[in-house]
């Protein structure tokens, strides 16, 4: 198996107020604070990868829902004869701030407060009666008290979550649609090719940066990323561009020049020597999976209870036993005593090999295959190991809504 190295992002907690004789140094501060990383926000999102292999992999991820919203997804034209200009003013107004605010202290404490722990951006993409919709990354919004979103006058509004995906990186909110009159469209994503112009627009770095336009590039229209996310690990289906992604861009919009949402800006890759390398989820992943958490405030996937390990992070005793003849897997570390998983018998230090006779390696293969090749009600059948003995056992797979807050 082969050794990943492993990048994690800095949480930037919001810096203290500062003086007015402070105010003409604060820019500069606060942007020499940016340091080597993966960079996808404010918040803590993790990146993995194996730096030989990077340029060529790839994923093949489809994640399909009944689309019943009324936005319509539409090809990626030629730059509008109005000007990049007049696109980008017409669009800006639906790219919001997106503030996290944690409680400081503990609960018992007497005087808790809610401080900023990190901030990003969104795109509203539907007003639908008194309510406005808004996609923005998981990672921009998790753990938060509170959630506060600026409106490109100013005006800040509380969000509520509708849906949120930790795997997928995506999240949707909602405000009073009194606040908003812009909404923008979803682009075909699938329409891009290596070398079309495209543009970024969110709030970098703070608020203070608020609509912050970059241009570039589509450098390649489906690569894939491996990420750490909190609900493990996972592999991103993305857009690459050389648009500038800066920490708190996350959850903006990267739009063809026709100002038509085709990804929602997510990572970069910043350390020394690279430039350039930004990630969106492309808008035919977005659009589904939005869909999905607006109607039913998760994404639905079968559950099987398990918590898992990678047999390369497993202490020696826990393996010692296993034949020679195997060649990866993995270890079960928990399992939910109310799970299908726990129903059939299987135990903490088991180490699942296969899923349906087909080879599993690590926590990523199986997930990827337990999500995009099978669905909730699936009967699937498990061989893994107890010691050296090897068993199968038949699940009939469930699933488990997370919970929003």
């Amino acid at each position: 198996m082969e050794t990943e190295d492993k990048y994690e992002l800095h949480v930037d907690a919001t810096p203290p107020e500062k003086k007015p004789e402070d105010k003409k140094k604060t820019g500069k501060r606060f942007l020499t604070t940016v340091g080597a990383g993966i960079i996808g926000s404010m918040l803590t999102l993790a990146i993995v990868f194996n730096t030989d292999l990077l340029p060529e992999v790839s994923l093949d991820t489809d994640i399909q829902t009944e689309q019943t919203t009324p936005y319509q997804t539409q090809q990626t034209a030629a730059p509008s004869a109005t000007g990049l200009s007049d696109m980008v003013e017409k669009a800006s107004p639906a790219i919001v701030g997106i503030a996290n605010y944690k409680n400081s202290g503990n609960r018992f404490a007497e005087n808790v407060q809610s401080i900023e722990a990190g901030s990003g951006s969104g795109v509203i993409y539907k007003i639908d009666g008194d309510t406005a919709y808004i996609v923005t990354n998981n990672h921009v919004i998790e753990g938060a008290e509170k959630l506060e979103v600026s409106i490109h006058n100013g005006e800040k509004v509380t969000a509520e979550i509708v849906g949120k995906d930790a795997l997928s990186d995506l999240a949707v909110l909602k405000i009073n649609a009194e606040h908003v009159d812009t909404a923008l469209e979803f682009g075909d994503s699938d329409a891009l090719r290596a070398g079309d112009s495209v543009i970024a627009i969110g709030n970098p770095l703070s608020l203070d940066f608020s609509g912050t336009v970059t241009q570039g590039i589509v450098s390649a229209v489906d690569r894939s990323i491996s990420v750490e996310t909190s609900a493990g690990d996972w592999e991103l289906n993305v857009i690459q561009t050389d648009a500038a992604i800066n920490p708190g861009n996350s959850g903006g919009a990267l739009l063809n020049t026709s100002g038509q949402v085709i990804g929602i800006n997510s990572l970069k890759i910043s350390q020394g020597g690279v430039e350039g390398l930004g990630f969106a989820i492309p808008s035919r992943e977005v659009i589904p999976l939005i869909d999905e958490m607006t109607a039913n405030g998760h994404v639905e996937r079968p559950y099987l209870g398990v918590g898992l390990m990678n047999l390369n992070e497993v202490p020696q005793q826990y393996i010692q036993q296993l034949p020679e003849t195997v060649e990866g897997g993995v270890l079960v570390a928990s399992i939910d005593p109310e799970s299908a998983a726990a129903k059939v018998g299987l135990k903490e230090a088991d180490i699942i090999t296969k899923i349906n006779d087909k080879d599993i390696h690590n926590a990523t293969e199986l997930r990827k295959l337990l999500y995009n090749e099978l669905k909730v009600g699936d009967k699937t059948t498990l061989a893994f190991f107890r010691g050296a003995e090897e068993k199968t056992v038949e699940v009939i797979l469930t699933s488990k809504p997370p919970q929003i807050k």
